[in-house]
């Protein structure tokens, strides 16, 4: 039986994010991106956010730390990012708990597209 995605939409892991996180396809959307970022943290999958982090604003560490517990995501805005877009942000709400404590994260991440793939650059 296949585990419901962590990025919240209604698809197994295997036909959601896991497929990307395997190398099958990429992410249509700069939405699609951010979840599967989201979900690679939550599993700890670090080559991926690596791969999917532009190169001009990867840092050494891509901040995979299996002491937090991510919990739940929402979606809050998105600004272009489309499957014939260059460019998106994607507002978002990450749940987490670390140390026996819950906490949430708050971000507008920017993406953009390096040869035709979406990439994560940074927080606008």
């Amino acid at each position: 039986m296949s585990s419901k995605c962590p990025c919240g939409l209604p698809e197994s892991y295997e036909k959601c994010c896991g497929r990307f996180h395997k190398g099958e396809g990429t992410a249509p959307t700069a939405e699609a991106l951010m979840r599967s970022r989201y979900s690679a943290f939550a599993v700890g999958d670090a080559d991926y956010l690596e791969r999917s982090w532009h190169p001009a604003t990867r840092p050494a560490d891509t901040g995979v730390d299996r002491r937090t517990r991510w919990t739940g995501l929402e979606v809050l805005e998105t600004a272009k990012g489309g499957p014939f877009d260059n460019e998106g942000t994607v507002r978002f709400r990450a749940h987490y708990v670390e140390r026996g404590r819950r906490g949430r994260m708050d971000e507008n991440s920017k993406f953009v597209r390096v040869d035709g793939d979406w990439v994560y650059v940074g927080s606008v």
